[in-house]
């Protein structure tokens, strides 16, 4: 018994005076770097340590949480103390703060060092458990487990929170099983007589760790199994069935995150890929049951409800043949967008539905934003035709670039009262910033523009609608013409910096009033940069999806009365951007360009075919049925539409997705008086002739 005694004496001294050497020389410089590495990353969770502040490792991104939704710290209105005042208050203070769970893992892996230390002998001994010293072999237990939470609680796992069988879970058990090997060697060396045989530490410790890691592995297991089809999850019922096509880099985060994050509405039940490598790959229990030929027998056997295309690289072909099969098996469609289109790993907050431009392959192109923000910070900004969809996007983009006024111009009031709600959170006007006035009205526009005397305008007002425009002719030419002509005036007269007049790809060999009159615009930009100081540029681009106008809403519309979809032709293609798109291409013209009058056009990729488009409305609208009728070639339409005119010089920019191109400069003096030009036939015959002047100066 007295020898007894004494070795749990000893070995109690030898855990007391490590915990004081270690809460001041291990606990305070890892309390400081947790406390300084923490909050990395926004929308994570910054787990406390209980005493000494954030832990480095607490942060987790949204693929799922740390540890417990709970987070650990200080009771708010309670002292910080810079060193715990005793080892009683830090345990006390721990046990006060920390989740159970811990506590309980910390019970358990106290008993798989017991256990641990029974297997060791045991091989030690030869399997002669005759031949164990069991009180020694207890008081060694003791030593082992003691040791244990104290390195567990001050830097291992039961410090922080960890998901059951993270890499940074294995790292801190490893590291607290090798110090608690080495530290508990130390009694087993010295005393006397013998506890246990000196090897015994070191192999249990390599038992201990195992057994520790399978356990928490095992509960790994279950905890992620749980939601599978036969589980007895709780919340799957309610949870969108999602079968995930894709089992690469993508499908392997979706579904981990699905798994894990039960916050989220979606519920894995299958993955499928076309890579025969893959057919018996499994991620997190989620099998690869098959290849997209598959999806309607899987969706029908796991009762699925979504198909999410975890694929961002997925060209517009594969994303029309998904969409197709998944609307045979009756799923609604989830994709993740380009890489280029998210900050890092995907994640389920990038998934969203499938739109018109997944199914058209185009993608955003991102310019750069560092020149566009030298050029409109601290600026007085106005945008003309404002209530738009080019203008308002414009707005709305100019607005983060920090400009010391922006000025929404338009003459539809109700566009005004959208742009100003949008990007205001309220349509009170409260402010004199919103400026209804019509461009065809020269003198309320003068008395505009030396009012607010603008550094930069980017003019977004005109009439576009092709088949109208071609009825009224006069019309296009009193806003298109004379209006771009008032804003050229008045820029120059409220001494204006920069003048970026928005064009469209019908400039280029036109064969409508409405691309006679934009190239009429450009021309009569490119003669202000001749005789004026300043700066002064077009920007040409093509169809934008989406915008008030376009063919989206037409075709939308006429899907929604259950058809027919009119196309004029079946062959019919034209250049497709997206509206943000298209604004950033603004912008950079008006940061990048010389100023002298050039045209700047986008790399706008392919041309689609218009019928393409119709049919991806259609396939997304989900509705059958619906047909498509073909109308014929309306007047002033062309099968295609080029970007850059015949005669036109092309010049390359510092920007490879942006060229310049020059128009021939016209002068204000060059335009007829109200005698020549007084109705439609009148307009459309003098701007057809001036627009299809060539560069070298002859007119048609």
């Amino acid at each position: 018994m007295a020898a007894s005694s004494d070795r749990i004496d000893l070995g109690l001294a030898l855990i007391l005076g490590l915990s004081h050497d270690l809460g001041r020389g291990v606990w305070e410089p890892i309390a400081r770097r947790r406390h300084s590495a923490s909050g990395a990353r926004p929308n994570s969770l910054a787990w406390r340590h209980p005493v000494k502040g954030p832990s480095r490792r607490g942060s987790t991104g949204s693929l799922g949480t740390v540890g417990t939704s709970k987070q650990l710290g200080r009771a708010k209105g309670s002292r910080r103390t810079d060193q715990p005042s005793s080892r009683r208050t830090v345990i006390r203070r721990h046990v006060k703060s920390d989740h159970p769970f811990r506590l309980a893992w910390a019970g358990v892996d106290c008993v798989v060092w017991a256990i641990a230390l029974v297997v060791a002998s045991w091989l030690r001994y030869e399997l002669h458990l005759e031949s164990i010293a069991w009180r020694g072999l207890a008081v060694a237990a003791v030593i082992t487990g003691a040791v244990q939470l104290v390195f567990g609680f001050l830097f291992g796992p039961y410090a922080v929170g960890h998901m059951r069988g993270s890499f940074d879970e294995i790292v801190d058990l490893a590291k607290t099983v090798l110090a608690t090997s080495l530290v508990a060697w130390i009694p087993v060396l010295i005393a006397n007589p013998i506890l246990v045989p000196k090897s015994v530490p070191i192999i249990a410790g390599a038992f201990a760790l195992v057994g520790m890691l399978a356990l928490r592995l095992l509960v790994r297991s279950w905890k992620n199994r749980r939601g599978y089809p036969g589980g007895d999850a709780d919340d799957s019922g309610a949870r969108a069935r999602v079968v995930v096509f894709g089992a690469g880099e993508g499908g392997r985060v979706l579904v981990r995150a699905m798994v894990r994050d039960r916050n989220h509405h979606y519920h894995p039940v299958a993955l499928l890929d076309d890579d025969p490598l893959k057919a018996r790959l499994s991620i997190e229990g989620v099998r690869v049951r098959g290849t997209r030929n598959d999806l309607e027998d899987v969706a029908a056997r796991y009762d699925a409800d979504t198909l999410a295309i975890a694929m961002p690289s997925a060209d517009a072909t594969l994303i029309q043949d998904l969409s197709d099969r998944a609307a045979l098996a009756g799923l609604s469609v989830l994709v993740l967008p380009a890489i280029s289109d998210m900050f890092a790993t995907p994640t389920l907050g990038d998934l969203r539905d499938l739109n018109l431009a997944d199914l058209l392959g185009r993608r955003a192109i991102q310019l750069d934003t560092t020149a566009i923000a030298e050029r409109i910070s601290g600026k007085r900004v106005l945008v003309t035709g404002a209530g738009g969809s080019i203008g308002s996007e414009l707005c709305r983009q100019i607005q983060r670039f920090g400009p010391a006024a922006l000025y929404p111009l338009d003459r539809d009031e109700s566009g005004l009262h959208a742009v100003q709600l949008s990007m205001a959170g309220t349509g009170l006007f409260e402010h004199d910033g919103s400026l209804l006035v019509d461009i065809r009205d020269k003198v309320a526009l003068q008395e505009i523009f030396d009012r607010v005397r603008p550094d930069i305008v980017f003019h977004a007002a005109a009439l576009k609608h092709l088949p109208l425009l071609e009825q009224f002719p006069f019309e296009a030419y009193k806003s298109n013409v004379i209006g771009t002509l008032n804003v050229l005036d008045a820029s120059v007269a409220a001494g204006v910096g920069t003048v970026v007049n928005i064009s469209t790809d019908k400039a280029a060999d036109p064969t409508c009033m409405l691309g006679y009159s934009k190239r009429i615009a450009e021309r009569l930009t490119a003669g202000m940069a001749q005789d004026h100081p300043g700066r002064f540029v077009s920007v040409r681009f093509g169809n934008v999806l989406g915008s008030r106008g376009s063919v989206v809403h037409a075709f939308t519309a006429q899907i929604e009365r259950g058809g027919p979809v009119t196309v004029t032709h079946p062959d019919v293609e034209r250049y497709f951007m997206l509206i943000p798109e298209a604004c950033q291409l603004v912008l950079e013209a008006a940061a990048a360009a010389p100023g002298r009058g050039e045209v700047m056009v986008l790399d706008m990729g392919k041309p689609q075919r218009i019928v393409d488009v119709a049919r991806a409305l259609i396939r997304m609208s989900g509705r059958t049925g619906i047909d498509i009728t073909f109308t014929g070639l309306r007047p002033g339409e062309k099968m295609s539409e080029d970007l850059v005119a015949r005669g036109e010089d092309v010049t390359a920019t510092n920007n490879r997705l942006v060229t310049g191109a020059t128009v021939l400069p016209m002068q204000p003096s060059e335009l007829p008086s109200e005698v020549v030009v007084h109705d439609h036939a009148s307009a459309l015959t003098w701007t057809r002739s001036h627009a299809l002047a060539t560069i070298s100066g002859k007119a048609s």
